[in-house]
C-alpha cells in the first residue's frame, strides 16, 4: 500500500458492504473469460476472495473498502491480457505488506511464481533507513531488479500507480505534489521505455494536474478557447489528407488529435514560449496497410503541403529503443500553421499504444524473441549491470533516471551497427555501450574519420570509432561529461575499487610509521594480536582497518597504540629497545586517488611538505606554510610526516603571478622566457590591476623547486616585468 493510501480522513465515508465490490469483480471476471481458460479464472476468483478476507476492515482514504483497489489494478492488468499468475499477483500485491500474510502462505495457495511477483511488488518496510529518500530508492531498486527477472512485476506496478493517480484527489496537496513528482520522474519514463504510450501519456497528464493544478486549469481553459479558432484549420487539413491519399492509391485511416496538455506545457517551458506562440497544438495520424504505403503516403503529403526542413524523422528504418515505429513530418498547413503528421501501419500503431505489453511473452527462448522483446531484454540486463556497478540504492536510482530520459541520437559503429544513445552522449558513453572493457580501455576516438576529443557531443548519423590501449584506465574527469547511466556507473565503480586498493596500501604505510615509536613494525604484529584487536572492534578483516586509515576515517597513532597493547596482552613480551624515530612517508606525487597534492598551495618537489588525513579523502599533501595547515594545528592526530621521493621526472602544476608594464608583445616575451627553460605553459589569464600595469597568471609544469627558480629568473630578465612571485590558492603572489 502506498503511503498516500494509508492516511485516513477525519470522518471517512463507509459504504455498505460488498455489493458494489462483487459487481466490480463480476465485470473483471467477464473480461477474463474473454481470453483465459475457465480453470484459470477460477484461480483468479479464489485470489479475489483471499484478498477480500485479508483486507477486511481496511479502507482507502476515499472511504471505499480497500480491496476495491486491487480489483481495479487487476482490471487494468487484464486489459493487457496478462496471464492468471499476473492477475493473482495484482489482486494480492498489498497483502504481504499490509496484512502480514507471509510469502510462504501465498506460494502454498497460489504457486511460487505468483508469490515471487507479490514479493517483488512489496516494499521493504521492515528495514530502517536514514531518510525517506533512501527508503524510496531502496524500494525502487528492489522493484526494478524484480522486473529484470520478470517483466510482469513492472506491468502490475504501473497499473497500481495508474489507479492511485486516478484516485489521488483525496490526498493533501503536499502529498499529491510529492507523489505526482515521483510519477513524473520514475513511473512515466519507465512506461515510455517499455513502449506503453497510452499509459505514459495518462500518467503525465495526471501528474501535471496534481503537481501544478493551477497551471493545468489555466492551460486547459486556453486550449478550450483556442479550439473554435483552430477548428477550421483542423477540418481543412483532415479533409485535404482524406481526399489526397486515395488519389495516390492509398487506403488509410486519418485522425486529428489534440496534443496533450503536459506536452504543450513542457514545450512552453523548454522553449520559453507563451501559449499563443505554440502553434502545433494539433497533430494528425495516418494509419495505412503496409510499410511501403507509409513512404508513399509521405510523398503524397509532401506534395500537398511543404515540409518544414529538419522536422522529418524516420523511426521505421531506425526504431526507437522502446520499439516505436512511425514516420514523423511537420508540414506548413493552411494560414501558415505547422501541422505534425505521424504515418504508421496498424501493427506499428498497436505497438505504439501497448508497447511491450502488446506481445509481452517473458519466458520465450531468446532466438524466438521479437525485436521489441530483444530490446526490452537487453535494457533489463543493463539494469542488472548498473546494480552490480552501483554502490548505494540512491546511486543506482540516479543512474536509472539518467537512462529513462533519452532524447535519442543514433550513431554508427565502424561496422555499421546502429546504437541509440541519449541526447548529449559522448564517445565515452558510446565506448561503454559497445562493451564495458572497451569503455575502461578507451584513450581516444575518431568521429566520421577525424580524431576528436572524448568530450565531443555526438549527433545523429555520426560514425564513431573507439581507440583503446591495453593498460589504460577510466579517467575521473569523464564523469563531468559522461551522459549514460552505464558509463557513469562503471567509471564510479572503477574509481571506488582503485581508491580501495590505494587506500589499503597507504593505510599500511601510515600504520607501519605509527608503530615505530612502540618498537614494532607491521610484520612483528602476531596473528593473535590482530585477532584480538579486530574482535574487540567488530571488524572482520584488517584490510578494512588499512582502508579506513588511508581514507582518514581512523587515526594511525590511536590504532598503533591499541595494536601494541593487544601485542603485549597476547605475547606478554618484555619491553624492547625502541628503534630510531619513525621515518617520514615518501611521496612521489603520482600516487593517484588516496594521495593528493593540495590545490590550495600546489606543492612541488623541493618544498617543505606535511601531510594531513582528510576523512573519506585520504592523505592530502600541503606546503609547510600553507594557510590551510595552520587551521589544523590543534588537530595533531591528523598530521603525517611526509617527504619527497628522489629521482622522479614527473611534472607538477604550479602557479606564478607576473606583474608587467603594459607594452606591445609583453605576453609573447614572457612566454618565450618560460619556454627557454624547458617549461610548459598549461594556462594563462590576465587581469588589469591599474591602467599602466597588467597581471599575468600562469599555470606552469615544472619538475621541482629548482626548475621553478630557473624559470622565474628567466622571466625576471624581461624588461617590462615589475614583480614576479609564486601564486597561492588565494590569488596572492609570494
Amino acid at each position: 500500500m502506498d503511503e498516500s493510501e494509508r492516511e485516513a480522513p477525519q470522518e471517512p465515508y463507509r459504504p455498505p458492504p460488498s455489493s458494489v465490490l462483487s459487481l466490480d469483480f463480476q465485470q473483471l471476471k467477464t473480461k477474463l473469460l474473454g481470453y483465459l481458460r475457465p480453470e484459470d479464472v477460477g484461480l483468479v476468483e479464489a485470489a479475489y476472495h483471499f484478498a477480500a478476507d485479508a483486507h477486511a476492515g481496511q479502507f482507502r482514504v476515499s472511504g471505499e473498502p480497500y480491496v476495491s483497489h486491487p480489483v481495479a489494478v487487476a482490471s487494468l492488468v487484464a486489459d493487457w491480457h496478462l496471464d492468471s499468475q499476473a492477475l493473482i499477483a495484482a489482486l494480492l500485491h498489498d497483502v504481504m505488506e499490509d496484512t502480514h500474510i507471509p510469502k510462504a502462505e501465498i506460494a502454498e495457495r497460489f504457486g511460487k511464481v505468483s508469490a515471487e511477483l507479490v514479493d517483488g511488488l512489496s516494499k521493504l518496510d521492515k528495514i530502517e533507513f536514514r531518510s525517506h529518500e533512501e527508503a524510496q530508492a531502496e524500494n525502487f531498486r528492489k522493484m526494478l531488479l524484480a522486473m529484470a527477472s520478470d517483466l510482469r512485476v513492472i506491468l502490475i506496478k504501473l497499473a497500481d500507480r495508474l489507479h492511485n493517480m486516478r484516485t489521488l484527489g483525496h490526498m493533501r496537496p503536499a502529498k499529491r505534489r510529492r507523489i505526482a513528482n515521483e510519477t513524473l520522474e520514475i513511473y512515466a519514463p519507465i512506461a515510455n521505455r517499455l513502449g506503453l504510450n497510452d499509459l505514459y501519456r495518462e500518467l503525465q497528464e495526471l501528474s501535471f494536474s496534481n503537481k501544478y493544478p493551477m497551471r493545468y486549469r489555466v492551460l486547459a481553459k486556453a486550449i478550450r478557447a483556442a479550439r473554435g479558432n483552430r477548428r477550421e484549420v483542423v477540418g481543412k487539413v483532415s479533409t485535404a489528407i482524406e481526399e489526397r491519399l486515395p488519389q495516390w492509391g492509398i487506403t488509410a485511416e486519418v485522425s486529428g488529435r489534440e496534443k496533450h496538455l503536459y506536452g504543450i506545457y513542457r514545450k512552453m517551458v523548454e522553449k520559453h514560449l507563451s501559449f499563443s506562440q505554440v502553434l502545433d497544438i494539433y497533430g494528425f495520424r495516418v494509419i495505412v496497410g503496409q510499410v511501403s504505403s507509409c513512404y508513399l503516403a509521405l510523398g503524397a503529403l509532401h506534395s500537398m503541403y511543404k515540409p518544414v526542413p529538419g522536422k522529418f524523422k524516420d523511426y521505421i528504418a531506425i526504431p526507437k529503443a522502446n520499439g516505436y515505429q512511425s514516420l514523423h513530418t511537420t508540414l506548413i498547413g493552411p494560414f501558415g500553421t505547422p501541422v505534425e503528421v505521424q504515418i504508421r501501419t496498424r501493427e506499428m500503431h498497436h505497438i505504439a499504444e501497448a508497447g511491450v505489453a502488446s506481445h509481452w511473452l517473458y519466458k520465450e527462448d531468446e532466438k524466438t524473441l521479437t525485436e521489441l522483446q530483444q530490446k526490452t531484454h537487453s535494457w533489463l540486463q543493463s539494469l542488472l549491470e548498473l546494480q552490480s556497478a552501483s554502490g548505494e540504492a540512491t546511486e543506482f536510482l540516479e543512474h536509472v533516471k539518467i537512462d529513462l530520459f533519452p532524447g535519442e541520437v543514433y550513431v554508427f559503429s565502424p561496422k555499421g551497427t546502429i546504437f541509440s544513445m541519449p541526447k548529449g552522449s559522448t564517445p565515452v558513453d558510446f565506448a561503454y555501450a559497445v562493451h564495458t572493457d572497451i569503455g575502461n580501455r578507451c584513450v581516444a576516438c575518431r568521429i566520421n574519420g577525424d580524431l576528436m576529443p572524448l568530450r565531443s557531443e555526438l549527433t545523429n548519423g555520426d560514425q564513431v570509432e573507439i581507440i583503446t590501449a591495453a593498460h589504460a584506465n577510466p579517467n575521473p574527469a569523464w564523469l563531468s561529461y559522461a551522459r549514460t547511466g552505464k558509463a557513469r556507473a562503471q567509471i564510479r565503480h572503477f574509481m571506488k575499487n582503485a581508491q580501495q586498493d590505494e587506500s589499503v596500501a597507504l593505510g599500511e604505510r601510515l600504520l607501519n610509521q605509527a608503530l615505530r615509536p612502540h618498537g614494532l613494525t607491521l610484520g612483528q604484529i602476531s596473528s593473535f594480536a590482530w585477532d584480538r584487536f579486530l574482535r574487540d572492534r567488530g571488524v572482520r578483516h584488517k584490510k578494512e582497518i588499512f582502508s579506513d586509515l588511508g581514507l582518514g576515517k581512523r587515526l594511525p597513532a590511536i590504532i598503533a597504540r591499541r595494536l601494541a597493547q593487544a601485542q603485549d596482552m597476547e605475547s606478554g613480551r618484555p619491553d624492547v629497545i625502541k628503534p630510531k624515530p619513525a621515518g617520514a612517508i615518501t611521496i612521489r606525487g603520482s600516487e593517484g586517488i588516496a594521495v593528493q597534492l593540495a590545490r590550495c598551495c600546489h606543492p612541488i618537489p623541493g618544498d617543505p611538505i606535511i601531510g594531513t588525513l582528510r576523512k573519506g579523502q585520504g592523505l592530502e599533501v600541503h606546503t609547510h606554510d600553507c594557510p590551510s595547515v595552520a587551521k589544523l594545528r590543534g588537530d595533531r592526530g591528523r598530521w603525517v610526516d611526509v617527504e619527497w621521493e628522489a629521482g622522479d621526472d614527473r611534472l607538477f602544476d604550479v602557479g606564478i603571478r607576473v606583474l608587467t608594464r603594459n607594452a606591445r608583445g609583453v605576453l609573447a616575451r614572457v612566454a618565450s622566457a618560460i619556454a627557454e627553460e624547458d617549461c610548459n605553459i598549461q594556462s594563462v589569464h590576465m587581469d588589469n590591476e591599474q591602467g599602466a600595469y597588467t597581471a599575468l597568471n600562469f599555470t606552469l609544469q615544472v619538475r621541482d623547486r629548482m626548475h621553478l627558480a630557473r624559470v622565474m629568473r628567466s622571466v625576471r630578465r624581461v624588461q617590462e616585468v615589475v614583480r614576479i612571485g609564486r601564486a597561492k590558492g588565494d590569488g596572492r603572489a609570494v
